[in-house]
């Protein structure tokens, strides 16, 4: 085998990915990966395949974006699960996809916990407002809560998640946490403790026994920021509860045997390496991963021509090219016949007839752009071939990184979708990307 053989044989088993899909057992699919690596695509990719194999799927992504809409030709996603048109649904499934709107969803939970005057309360609060649109985690806990609500209605038989872009794409796992902490943070507590001793003896509490603590708040926050935050925790406190339930049913929804984690990456070093990191952190939570997708991978229809002969082959093109053309055609050409001028017209160097000038007669037949000789088949194939060449080191560059990644992690299956010659931007490409991904790897798909 040469150093640019792009057959890729690394001891990694095949991801089965019709088999996962079909499977009643799996309930949930989690995609997740750095960002850029084609989460989205892919999530919506076998949304489609398992629909149209049978089952109801619906895909929840939290990609703002929004190319998943317009992939599937919807107007737009919101956050109620919208059916996709187009989808064949002769073997009796169907598909629906929406998008997580963060703050709906924290609207929705509040308005399900509490009643109609607190619930008022809580969603009018500055502090609440500021909250549940952009407070470090909120994201993706109403990810982990839009996830468990789908699953409770038992609607569909799969749900297809599409992780947050964040910085590490599985910080949706540590949201419930970090989010817990706060709601049972030191600080809150604090700020509770009037609520809990209730009415002046409460302010009393406060204002005597935290004087100093409040005053440094004040301070820092703004008194008014500091009595919205007082009253919206007042107003949350029967709810902090209920947040840490919900989020730790989900957290243990996500590592029961009907979930399956598909880490999503290209097959460059860096994404390769975060998807090593997520592979790693995922078996630390006991996280149940079903395998490695390696999208956008190159290939080659001549893939024996390896890249040392290809460019062997076009010097030697290269060589006799020019022993053909003679000193001139490296020299260059006289003054006025390099812009094929002569004294009575325009000269079609290409045929060498003199007579075929423009001046007085007839237009020559086409020729080459002014100022540059004609390419021989030979400097044709030449660059060709060195084309071929930059494609098989790129092959060959793509094989090693991922048989870095399969020697530190053997264990992991593998699925690879082939580079698609341009965007995927509707149903079709979603089901040709899904097609390439239930490849089997010994079928050659010399398709680019």
């Amino acid at each position: 085998m040469t150093a640019d053989d792009p057959t890729l044989d690394a001891p990694a088993p095949w991801l089965e990915v019709d088999a996962l899909l079909d499977d009643p057992g799996t309930r949930i699919v989690v995609c997740c990966g750095s960002g850029g690596v084609g989460k989205t695509t892919t999530a919506a990719a076998l949304g489609v395949r398992a629909a149209e194999r049978g089952r109801r799927a619906v895909v929840l992504t939290i990609d703002p974006a929004r190319r998943l809409a317009q992939s599937m030709g919807i107007s737009e996603l919101d956050n109620v699960p919208r059916q996709v048109k187009g989808v064949d649904g002769a073997a009796g499934g169907e598909l629906h996809a929406m998008m997580l709107d963060m703050k709906r969803t924290f609207d929705e939970i509040v308005e399900g916990h509490a009643d109609a005057a607190r619930a008022r309360a809580i969603l009018d609060n500055p502090f609440y407002q500021s909250l549940s649109a952009g407070f470090a985690g909120t994201q993706e806990y109403m990810a982990m809560e839009k996830l468990g609500q789908l699953r409770a209605r038992d609607e569909w038989d799969l749900i297809i998640v599409d992780t947050p872009p964040s910085r590490s794409a599985l910080d949706f796992l540590d949201a419930p946490k970090r989010l817990g902490s706060f709601l049972d943070g030191k600080f809150i507590r604090v700020l509770m403790a009037p609520a809990k001793v209730g009415g002046r003896a409460g302010m009393k509490f406060l204002n005597v026994g935290m004087s100093m603590m409040t005053g440094t708040l004040s301070k820092l926050m703004g008194g008014q920021l500091l009595r919205d935050v007082q009253t919206f925790v007042a107003a949350m406190d029967t709810m902090f509860g209920g947040f840490r339930t919900r989020a730790d049913a989900t957290y243990r929804l996500l590592q029961a045997p009907g979930t399956a984690f598909l880490v999503v990456a290209a097959p460059e070093r860096d994404a390769l390496r975060e998807a090593a990191y997520f592979v790693e952190r995922l078996a630390a939570e006991r996280m149940p991963l079903a395998g490695l997708v390696l999208n956008r991978v190159h290939g080659s229809g001549a893939a024996k021509l390896s890249a040392e002969r290809a460019l062997a082959a076009a010097e030697t093109l290269t060589d006799r090219a020019a022993e053909e053309d003679g000193p001139d055609a490296c020299a260059g050409s006289a003054p006025g016949e390099a812009e094929n001028l002569a004294p009575d017209g325009i000269v079609d160097h290409g045929d060498g007839k003199a007579a075929s000038g423009t001046a007085d007669g007839p237009s020559p037949a086409p020729a080459a752009p002014a100022g540059h000789p004609p390419v021989s088949a030979e400097q044709l194939a030449a660059g060709l071939l060195r084309l071929h060449a930059e494609r098989m080191q790129v092959l060959a560059r793509e094989r090693r990184t991922r048989d870095r990644f399969t020697a530190l992690h053997p264990e992991v299956p593998v699925a690879e979708i082939a580079a698609l010659p341009g965007d995927v931007h509707d149903l079709d490409g979603l089901r040709l990307i899904g097609a390439r991904l239930a490849l089997d790897p010994t079928h050659t798909d010399t398709s680019d």
